[in-house]
């Protein structure tokens, strides 16, 4: 039996999913003395750390919690679930942790985009049951912004980003992860199942690497819709046109598709509802039992687009886009995609020059952390003859125009790329992270479908405007591509949909494809 602490924020569907997938029978915290009665603990935590120290008090739970870690009972933090243990945090000034350890958390401070997202290696630093069976060269899952700087001797592993940080802990049964294994497929799952043995020896792995390093992360997209028959498929479109010969490309189902990408590789699964089912009642969304299902098998992280907004059903019941992500998150998702709606909330603040505090970008990460937030952005060329025939942002691009223009600037869209806005990619980005954005997913209307290749002009703009992680994605052809946008680039990640469905190239082929030329890639676990 494991007692889960389930304190309302963030994934624990997937923490669940992980732990029953291990033949585990979970009991979910329901009251204070659930803690004090458990034999093993988990507290898997996301988001904010003052936000999370509040619920944990206002719910009864935080006394008991210092209790329970004092008996030196089996426990796991996961995440805030580590940096909970500490003293306190810049993320909160003024609230205090649990002070299990001494010591305090801090924000990174590195040249590198903030959050940290990605997979990276771990560095033991002392024997511990939970390295049973690793080979060393394993990858898991990161994605926070603040780490952990203890001032005693718990430091069970370290990863380098930027400089070598505590990223991982243990204080006699008391043991903490900054990654989440139960995203990191079969080698989180590995870890999770040495937790719960607690008979397996201690051990300290060979590490088969000099030093840690953060991986080149391929992302599988998945464009789900309602096809002429009113099923749900996954479908593709050429410069957004989702129909060949009048009708809906049916190009398989979400579910099985997903399992497909995360059997070959996968570093994150991409779900764009692209469809008209954003007005049901937000419990019968598709794409909630999408994600449940999802989540039972796929063990990297999920990702949910379209429709994070403020919207009203067709029964007349409202829904602020903060219900609207924590339903998906609650179902399976941890991190929700803004899309159209990212462009109005810019819009209206650059007319006022002022953040309201209330769009869905503030709302979200502010419950759930910036890490949550991913904003996908549409634009298009514009072409110009000079820079100063526009008021936006130009690149000399060596892709000239239909006059032979050498000037051009990214016009943001919305309504799946209907309708231009008077907004650009570049101020687009900027803004979302100041708002709050954790990550940018930069498409491009005019490379989607073509199989050409990334915009690498675009990418290359947006990526050196912001400092936040950046997702290339439209256009890519052939594995060489990914090398070219990473390369080329410095984006964290590359996405892709048409060329993983039709087959034409899988993620295991790019990925070789990427390592045999020097990237760093993360490794198949198949133990």
């Amino acid at each position: 039996m494991i007692t889960l602490l389930d304190y309302g924020a963030g994934n624990v569907r997937s923490v669940i999913n992980a732990l029953e997938s291990l033949g585990e029978t979970i009991k979910l915290v329901q009251r204070p003395e659930d803690i004090l009665q458990a034999e093993k603990l988990v507290f898997p935590g996301v988001g904010h750390f003052g936000n999370m120290i509040n619920i944990l008090k206002g719910r009864g739970f935080f006394d008991p919690l210092k209790e329970y870690l004092a008996s030196d009972r089996p426990f796991l933090g996961i995440c805030l679930g580590l940096q909970a243990l500490f003293e306190e945090s810049e993320e909160a000034p003024g609230i205090k942790g649990l002070g299990f350890i001494k010591g305090r958390v801090k924000r990174f401070s590195t040249s590198l985009a903030v959050p940290h997202i990605g997979w990276n290696g771990i560095k033991p630093q002392r024997p511990c049951r939970l390295f049973y069976g690793l080979r060393g060269d394993e990858k898991f899952y990161f994605v926070h912004s603040y780490h952990v700087e203890p001032e005693e001797d718990v430091a069970l592993t370290k990863t380098d980003y930027g400089y070598e940080f505590v990223s991982a802990v243990q204080k006699g049964n008391i043991m903490a992860l900054q990654f989440h294994p139960e995203k990191s497929g079969q080698a989180g799952l590995k870890l999770l199942k040495n937790f719960i043995d607690l008979d397996l020896p201690e051990v300290i792995p060979e590490i088969k690497i000099s030093q840690t390093k953060l991986a080149k992360r391929i992302i599988a997209c998945l464009d789900v819709r309602t096809n002429d028959e009113g099923d749900l498929v996954v479908t593709k479109g050429d410069q957004y046109d989702v129909r060949e010969k009048g009708r809906v490309r049916n190009l398989g189902k979400p579910v099985a598709l997903a399992q497909r990408y995360y059997d070959e590789g996968a570093d994150e699964i991409t779900f764009l509802n692209i469809t008209g089912f954003r007005d049901f009642p937000l419990k019968d969304l598709p794409m909630l039992e999408v994600l449940r299902e999802t989540s039972k098998n796929v063990f990297v992280p999920l990702t949910i687009g379209g429709g994070i907004r403020d919207f009203t059903d067709r029964d007349g019941r409202y829904y602020s886009a903060l219900e609207v992500a924590s339903a998906y998150f609650r179902s399976g998702a941890d991190k929700v995609s803004i899309g159209s709606d990212a462009v109005l909330i810019v819009e209206e603040y650059l007319s006022t020059g002022e953040a309201t505090g209330e769009s869905s970008i503030e709302q979200i990460s502010r419950v759930y952390g910036n890490q949550a937030v991913v904003i996908s952005i549409d634009p298009r060329r514009v072409y110009v003859a000079s820079p100063k025939d526009t008021h936006h942002p130009v690149i000399e691009t060596k892709i000239p125009g239909p006059q032979g223009e050498r000037y051009c600037w990214y016009q943001c869209t919305i309504k799946g790329g209907r309708e231009g806005r008077d907004v650009d990619a570049i101020t687009l980005a900027k803004v979302c992270e100041k708002l709050g954005a954790g990550e940018i997913l930069l498409n491009c209307i005019d490379r989607d479908g073509t199989n050409l290749g990334f915009d690498l002009e675009l990418i290359k703009a947006v990526k050196q405007a912001v400092s936040i992680p950046v997702i290339a994605s439209s256009g890519a052809g052939c594995a060489q591509h990914f090398y070219e946008v990473f390369t080329e680039t410095g984006v964290e990640a590359a996405l892709a949909a048409g060329i993983f469905h039709r087959g034409e190239v899988s993620i295991a082929e790019v990925k070789e494809y990427l390592q045999k030329r020097g990237l760093e890639i993360r490794p198949i676990f198949k133990g």
